[in-house]
């Protein structure tokens, strides 16, 4: 184990100084979903209107990110694609609605050489900018390796403690459940593409991260172009109210308890011709 991780290092430490990276990195994401109501019938939500939501809860969380990186730099944000906001799906003509949470906007931007990160991101139609650290994941390495596409990767794994809100409708009434959980992350990175980078907050590594998967999400890489004739040109985002990490967490979940608030006053639900369900991110 020891021989692995020495011989990992000087090809890491190698590499990096033998070739000034640059390029893309393209990953998808899944993400499980837990959407539920108890007593839907009662309140006028039949079986079939519960699998359409799901199925739509599944698409909205299938996405495509673009990392594009230097040496140093790298900016990881959405595919940008035209999409319509409120469409309707199957004949019940349910409508989801998003109050807050990640944007086809957000830009999360790091520099790993001065170990710091710039998360654009937006709630409820107003921009902030998170200025932060980059976070610290005690990775632990394994030998375990297998292949994503033509490169060979190794296992890395840490676990960390995270608190779960839970949100269910019953009657017209929201009920929040709070539990602690302890989430193991996988993470397979590549030493044949020296950079010290992944998708989202993960970095950290040895190597780029092609996949990771912490039980409930999955991100995986599908396409790594390095060295192209294309100039990669990495700018800081700059738009928006700067907070730190912790902060932006607190006006998140002040506006989530506020909007919670008003769907306790609305029943939660507008069971109109179109049934609009509104949450947040």
């Amino acid at each position: 184990m020891k021989t692995l991780l020495t011989t990992i290092a000087i090809l890491f430490a190698f590499a990096i100084k033998a070739q000034n990276f640059t390029g893309k990195a393209v990953y998808k994401t899944s993400q499980k979903s837990t959407f539920k109501f108890k007593d839907g019938k009662n309140a006028g939500i039949d079986e079939k209107m519960q699998e359409e939501l799901r199925q739509r809860m599944q698409k909205m969380n299938q996405k495509t990110f673009i990392l594009n990186f230097t040496k140093n730099t790298s900016t990881y944000k959405q595919e940008e694609k035209l999409e319509n906001p409120g469409a309707k799906i199957g004949a019940t003509g349910v409508k989801i609605l998003s109050l807050g949470g990640s944007s086809a906007s957000d830009v999360y931007f790091k520099n790993s050489k001065e170990n710091r990160f710039v998360n654009q991101t937006e709630i409820q139609g107003k921009r902030f900018l998170i200025k932060d650290s980059l976070p610290k994941h005690a990775w632990q390495l394994s030998s375990e390796t297998k292949n994503i596409g033509q490169y060979t990767c190794y296992k890395a794994t840490f676990t960390k403690e995270v608190k779960n809100k839970k949100i269910t409708m019953v009657n017209g009434e929201s009920k929040e459940e709070v539990t602690k959980e302890t989430i193991v992350t996988t993470a397979w990175y590549t030493p044949e593409i020296p950079l010290n980078n992944g998708p989202a907050n993960y970095q950290g590594l040895p190597g780029l991260i092609l996949e990771v998967n912490n039980g409930k999400k999955i991100i995986v890489c599908t396409e790594v172009v390095l060295n192209s004739k294309e100039s990669i040109s990495i700018q800081e985002p700059e738009k928006g109210k700067i907070v730190t990490q912790k902060k932006f967490d607190k006006i998140k979940k002040q506006k989530t308890e506020e909007m919670l608030e008003k769907m306790k006053g609305r029943n939660g639900l507008d069971l109109g011709n179109g049934l609009n369900i509104k949450f947040g991110g």
